[in-house]
């Protein structure tokens, strides 16, 4: 690597770093022996996600950047020292923790395909984005726990597969203002949606149809995950089970706006959050 390139991933990693400091990283509810590691992680992704969606450089650029931080990876597997600071930090708590490296390189290739793929051609080709976009986190997570085992991981997979579905109907016109839609086509042809209703704001009754679609689809999704909850005991059982009730929230309120989430994309508000403490008690779901 260069004496420039290594500056400038210098300053991109510290520049992730500050911005999210402020922000509440590790939940109350997490162990504190935990919040270290999450916090590292979150800055790995938060970072990563930046070079893929922030600024103004070029496509190239950000391909170029997301491969700096496969190289500092690649660095932390040969047990070398990374170069940057944001990789100084997440180097030991992999090792301590025995994190597993590929959840790591299938959020960058997730965040390098948000350069290059705008469009879904149907639903497993976005199955296959949150399967690297979304799913590692909570196989991160769950080795954190030490919970990690072939069952929990399966319910994992389809909670934060449905946490992204959920993120991107919340934020259809949001991702249109950077030329992405992640509506699988086939799908919206089928409900006879066009990008224009996108660009348009059209919240007519094809629109309707087709959102009410996607949305009983994630609810679906995040049910057949929901015995997680139920699974993991103390804190994390909790937690789980309070994320659970969040993207069911959410749901709720895209169904209750009538799926015009471009004029009321919803957000969750004090009350909710008791309504969701109620909706967490174990086997609710």
């Amino acid at each position: 690597m260069s004496e420039q390139a290594t500056q400038q991933l210098s300053r991109e990693s510290e520049l992730a770093i500050k911005h999210y400091e402020n922000f509440p990283v590790a939940s109350i509810l997490m162990p504190r022996r935990l919040r270290k590691p999450v916090a590292a992680i979150y800055h790995f992704a938060r970072a990563a996600d930046d070079i893929a969606d922030e600024g103004d450089a070029s496509d190239a650029q950000r391909l170029q950047g997301l491969e700096e931080f496969r190289a500092e990876l690649a660095r932390i597997a040969a047990h070398e020292m990374p170069l940057t600071p944001l990789f100084q930090n997440l180097a030991p708590q992999i090792a301590q923790f025995q994190l597993p490296m590929q959840p790591f390189h299938d959020l960058l290739d997730a965040f390098s395909q948000d350069v290059v793929q705008k469009r879904y051609e149907n639903y497993e080709a976005l199955l296959d984005y949150c399967r690297r976009s979304a799913n590692p986190v909570g196989t991160l997570m769950l080795h954190l726990y030490e919970e990690a085992t072939p069952v929990n991981l399966a319910y994992s997979d389809a909670i934060c597969t449905s946490l992204q579905l959920i993120n991107f109907w919340q934020d259809v016109a949001k991702d249109d203002l950077i030329t992405r839609i992640y509506l699988p086509l086939d799908e919206m042809a089928q409900f006879g949606v066009s990008p224009q209703h996108i660009s348009e704001q059209r919240c007519d009754d094809a629109w309707r149809a087709l959102m009410k679609f996607q949305v009983d689809r994630a609810r679906a999704l995040m049910l057949q995950g929901a015995p997680l909850g139920s699974i993991l005991t103390g804190r994390i059982g909790l937690e789980m089970r309070l994320i659970i009730a969040g993207g069911l929230r959410i749901l709720d309120k895209l169904e209750a706006v009538k799926y015009d989430m471009f004029r009321h994309r919803p957000v969750l508000r004090p009350y909710d959050w008791v309504i969701m403490l109620a909706k967490s008690a174990p086997h609710h779901y």
